[in-house]
């Protein structure tokens, strides 16, 4: 393991970390831990990772843009929660599932990849939640902790235990963000007397 993997995965947890807070800085750590893992994958010939962590940092450039501009508080850093809509719950799942056919048939006829179906679905519903954060809908947690036990899973096979250990706590992660997301939804806060108990 090296300098590099180490400052990444600390990066991805605080980045993980400040998400669940709410906190706009989640953004430009998350930014700064992609292209940590870009440089990584690039050295480890993984190119499909590779490309991966490349648009997951046009995604945090998006996120932190879109998070700019619906800072909720008064010291300009926390955000807002949303609920997502329906249509829009039905459309993300559409999109990736598409983007796992996609994607697989790809992987499985034109690579080597060791298992390019499952591998191709987690990319692309991972990219279906990181928009859905972007977007600051709540549900973009319950979507992470499902691709995240199934990466666990995926990472102890290929025996890869520190991404493994990694993910575990971005579980952990995931469930503190849906709590504290939750309770900061429209209508989810105590009325001012019971809070004051």
């Amino acid at each position: 393991m090296s300098g590099l993997e180490i400052s990444a995965v600390i990066l991805s947890a605080l980045a993980v970390w400040l998400t669940a807070r709410r906190h706009l800085w989640c953004w430009p750590v998350g930014l700064v831990s992609v292209l940590l893992y870009a440089r990584i994958f690039l050295v480890a010939k993984l190119y499909s990772d590779l490309l991966l962590q490349l648009i997951f940092a046009v995604m945090q450039l998006y996120g932190w843009w879109q998070w700019k501009r619906g800072v909720s508080d008064q010291d300009g850093q926390h955000i807002q929660p949303q609920r997502l809509p329906k249509q829009g719950l039905l459309i993300g799942l559409l999109a990736g599932a598409a983007g796992s056919v996609v994607l697989g048939y790809v992987m499985a006829s034109f690579t080597d990849a060791h298992i390019p179906w499952l591998d191709s679905a987690l990319t692309s519903f991972s990219l279906v939640a990181q928009f859905w954060m972007a977007r600051k809908y709540v549900a973009n947690w319950w979507l992470w902790i499902a691709v995240d036990i199934i990466y666990v899973g995926v990472y102890i096979y290929k025996d890869l235990d520190l991404t493994a250990g990694l993910y575990a706590a971005f579980i952990v992660l995931a469930v503190i963000g849906l709590r504290n997301w939750q309770r900061q939804l429209p209508g989810n806060h105590p009325p001012a007397a019971a809070a004051a108990l």
